[in-house]
């Protein structure tokens, strides 16, 4: 006779399966690093360099990503110089954002470096006022708040037929996510940070103080005309000793300039990084130089994650310094790239 279940049998894997949906660390076995699964015959140039093609080949509507949204206030100006076009943007009175030419149209003096006094850019050499609009020759730019990253329109600059608003990736819900921008700068072209982001074979090899177990699923995924193209990787984030945290990550490529990684499966699922490369004015060599202004965008369906939220302003600086620690590594991978290519040497 067969007894009334009492959570034996049949529940148990129920159970743990609940169990595994509570705690999102596993225990991995060590293992060296060098004996690890080469790489190298996966990630093929070939198909690095068709990726890279791909994204080249989409349109920007002229827009690049200059900073963060934190970054500008309406107390000074934030200026950069995008493919040697110098761009000042600050806001007025009312938070609107107003952007043109970084020179002052008189007689050349950096805006980045005047006042911005009641919601009015006031030039310090001799005080000529820019409200934002078309004035004594200084004529304004398409400017655009996503809400996490303030991007510019140059239409001189890119070339290509402009459009209303930027190419942006699909993001979670900003006011249920915490989000973090960390800006850096390599000797390289833009080219150069996306191939390093569309070869995530190198990722557990290069990085083995954040990546191990790294499995790339899919190189076609979203190759298809009507999605953008990308990849798909298992990966686990380490986390302390044996303990690492799996994720299924998709890689894709929403403009030639920006590279995307979304969580879809694991812990933080619709999580989001967003690498962004900005080509700048050339060094006083005349080698190419690159802004790098990656977003973090972190979400979570945990009820903790609610106290997360609240710790935001504590957790911006770790995630930054977390993405530093791995750009460290991607800039010397980008800028040998460059370093090859500018030769003719690259293999790739």
């Amino acid at each position: 006779m067969t007894g009334p279940d009492n959570g034996g049998g049949s529940s148990r894997p129920e159970r743990h399966r609940s169990l595994r949906n509570r705690v999102p660390l596993r225990l991995r076995k060590p293992v060296a690093w060098h004996r690890q699964g080469a790489t190298w015959r996966e990630a093929k140039p070939a198909t690095i360099a068709g990726a890279l093609k791909r994204a080249n080949a989409l349109p920007s509507g002229n827009w690049y990503v200059i900073g963060a949204s934190r970054e500008i206030g309406g107390q000074k100006p934030f200026g950069r110089s995008v493919a040697g076009t110098d761009v000042v943007v600050w806001r007025d009175t009312k938070g609107r954002l107003k952007a043109g030419p970084g020179s002052c149209p008189h007689l050349g003096a950096p805006l980045r470096d005047s006042p911005v006094v009641c919601g009015t850019l006031v030039c310090h050499w001799h005080g000529l006022a820019l409200e934002g609009d078309a004035f004594a020759g200084w004529t304004p730019y398409p400017v655009y708040d996503d809400g996490v990253l303030v991007w510019v329109r140059l239409d001189a600059t890119g070339g290509e037929a402009p459009l209303d608003r930027p190419v942006l990736p699909a993001r979670p819900d900003l006011m249920g996510s915490v989000a973090a921008v960390y800006t850096t700068v390599g000797t390289c072209e833009p080219e150069d940070i996306i191939a390093n982001r569309l070869d995530p074979w190198h990722g557990a090899w290069f990085h083995p103080y954040s990546f191990i177990d790294l499995k790339v699923l899919d190189t076609s995924h979203g190759s298809s005309p009507d999605h953008e193209d990308g990849f798909a990787v298992d990966v686990s984030f380490k986390v302390a000793g044996r303990a690492v945290m799996p994720v299924r990550a998709v890689f894709t490529t929403p403009e030639p300039r920006t590279v995307v990684m979304h969580i879809t499966e694991g812990e933080g699922e619709g999580s989001v990084v967003e690498t962004h490369a900005t080509p700048l004015e050339p060094d006083a060599l005349g080698n190419p130089r690159t802004a790098v202004i990656e977003a973090v965008i972190a979400t979570s369906g945990r009820p903790g994650f609610a106290i997360a939220r609240a710790a935001a302003p504590l957790l911006r600086p770790l995630m930054r310094s977390t993405a530093g620690r791995l750009w460290r590594d991607d800039l010397a991978y980008a800028e040998r790239r460059w370093h090859l290519r500018s030769k003719g040497k690259f293999p790739g």
